[in-house]
Order: C-alpha cells, then sequence, then structure tokens
C-alpha cells in the first residue's frame, strides 16, 4: 500500500456547525503532505480526529491499510500549534515523562534525548524549567519529544512558530532529514514559503470542504497561465514595445533586474511556444531575463479560496 493515512468521506459537526464536509485526503508514504486552509477553515479538527482527540460523524481513517485504534496512537507524533509544555518542571524531567508515554523505556528515552539535545546544541538546557526558556527554545522541546519515539506518521501545526530565521531553517532541514528516513510528514502552516520549501502533495480546505489536492508539482502546471517575465535591452522602447503588443497579450511586470529598458509579463498565444516567443523576442532586441511565470503556493492558495 502506498498511503500511510487516508481520510475517506469525513465529516463532523458541532452542535449547527458542520466543521468538516465529507472530506477525503490520501497521505502517500514517506511524503511530506501540506494541509491547508484559511482560519477555520477545518484543519484542525481533522488534525484531531487524526489523533483520536475526538471522533468523526460519518467517514473514516486508516492508518498503515488499518481502522484507526487507540494503539495507533504510539505510531503518530504530534506538535499542536498550542503548545503543551508543563512550565514548571523541569526539561530534562518533563522530556523524560513524555516519550515513557509514548513507550519509550527510561534507558532508551535517556539515550535518543541525549542523540537530540547534542544534534540541536541545548545539552545545558536539561536542568531548566520550561518556564525560563524563550518561546523558540521551549519549541525546540517542545520538536523533540515529538519525533522522538520516531513515529511512522508525524503531524506538525505551524512548527515554525515562534522561530527565529535561523531556527526556523534547522527544523525545516529536521524535517526533511527525517522524511528522507522514511518518515510521513502532515504539515499545516500558514507560511506559504514553507509549503514551497517542504510539501510533495497538497490538500486545501476552505468553509469545511476540500477544495483543491494534489501533488505540488502538478497543482502547479493546472495554475499556470503560459505567461513568462521578460526583461529586454533596446534603444527603441516605445516602437518595440508596440511590436510585442500587437503579437501578444502583455501585462505590466515588476521583477528586479539590472540594465533592462523593457519589462513586461507576455502571455503565450494558443499556436506559439516558448521557442517561439524567444525567437520574436531576440530579434526585436538584446533579451537579459526570460522566465516563465510559475504560480507559487500562496498565488494558489489566494486564488482557490477566492473562487471558492
Amino acid at each position: 500500500m502506498n498511503d500511510l493515512l487516508v481520510a475517506d468521506s469525513v465529516s463532523k459537526n458541532f452542535g449547527d456547525f458542520r466543521a468538516l464536509n465529507d472530506v477525503s485526503i490520501s497521505v502517500p508514504k514517506g511524503s511530506i503532505f501540506g494541509l491547508l486552509g484559511p482560519n477555520g477553515a477545518g484543519k484542525t479538527t481533522l488534525i484531531r480526529i487524526i489523533n483520536q482527540i475526538t471522533m468523526p460523524d460519518t467517514g473514516r481513517v486508516l492508518l498503515d491499510g488499518e481502522p484507526l485504534q487507540p494503539e495507533h496512537v504510539r505510531n503518530i507524533g504530534y506538535l499542536p500549534e498550542e503548545r503543551g509544555l508543563y512550565k514548571s518542571m523541569k526539561v530534562g524531567e518533563q522530556a523524560l515523562y513524555l516519550a515513557q508515554l509514548k513507550g519509550l523505556s527510561k534507558t532508551e528515552a535517556k539515550q535518543r534525548l541525549k542523540y537530540w539535545f547534542d544534534k540541536l546544541e541545548i545539552g545545558d538546557w536539561w536542568n531548566k524549567k520550561i518556564q525560563e526558556l524563550s518561546k523558540g527554545q521551549a519549541q525546540k522541546i517542545q520538536f523533540i519529544v515529538t519525533v522522538l519515539h520516531q513515529p511512522k506518521l508525524l503531524i506538525f501545526d505551524e512548527p515554525f512558530s515562534g522561530f527565529d530565521p535561523i531556527n526556523a531553517n534547522l527544523i525545516k532541514d529536521e524535517i526533511l532529514q527525517l522524511r528522507d528516513e522514511g518518515a510521513t510528514v502532515i504539515f499545516s502552516t500558514h507560511r506559504m514559503e514553507s509549503v514551497e520549501e517542504l510539501c510533495d502533495h497538497i490538500a486545501l480546505i476552505h468553509k469545511s470542504n476540500k477544495v483543491l489536492d494534489g501533488k505540488l508539482t502538478d497543482i502547479k502546471r493546472q495554475f499556470k497561465t503560459n505567461t513568462f517575465e521578460v526583461g529586454l535591452q533596446t534603444d527603441r522602447v516605445d516602437e518595440v514595445t508596440k511590436i510585442i503588443k500587437e503579437k501578444f497579450e502583455v501585462f505590466p511586470s515588476t521583477f528586479r533586474n539590472l540594465n533592462d529598458d523593457v519589462k513586461l509579463n507576455i502571455k503565450l498565444n494558443a499556436t506559439d511556444t516558448s521557442n517561439d516567443l524567444l525567437s520574436f523576442l531576440t530579434s526585436k532586441a538584446q533579451v537579459h531575463h526570460f522566465v516563465e511565470v510559475v504560480p507559487s503556493a500562496n498565488d494558489i492558495f489566494i486564488q482557490t479560496v477566492k473562487n471558492n
């Protein structure tokens, strides 16, 4: 079976409010799956159902081909958006306690904790209390206890909250390495640049419904408009611009580049290829910049939400 987790036609109501409406997702093994959506869309409800914090009204969830059972909690690591560390407990004491809840022996937990504390260079935090740490420092501890028991499925809800850029990049690299070592990751965030860097597949939930789902590269192809950023150098700015506009649909462009007299976004005609466009442009001016406009995850997110 290629999917580690499958949510099949899951719905959930809270009183008269429908939090999820017949939502289905399939998370491939060894992938990072972006679960996206505006605030209140239903993402957290689905994550809570996967973690068996709440149950679906209809539908089912399968983990590695089996209907979700209470014992599966040990195969899941969950980093919630609302952090759950005990502020008055010492770091080491708390990490050991949480590791043992996930089924590790005290000896094994100590060995794994030493590995992670050394790797993230936080060995001197062992006897500090959580309340003595900054938000970002506490976040590192939360990350460690999430991944420590080496679960099949990792769920990160806004994992970079509280991190400066250096530490955010550090945790991003750790998530990628965990995937490369065989872990499957569900990643929920509002930071679309993180989606670009991390996610292999995405699903977008809006107003309790799944409105987009698939491999990120395939979705980008679906949303592309065959438009190219073009930067030209010429002494005949007005004349060249006019000639281009007579043949192609043209939009203003704001990309930054040096020594360009003409900057345009040019959309291909149905009968033209990118090579046709480039040949046409090189016959009129020096081409310094020629790049296809690929829609970003942020562009796709905004367009899909607006359309729905």
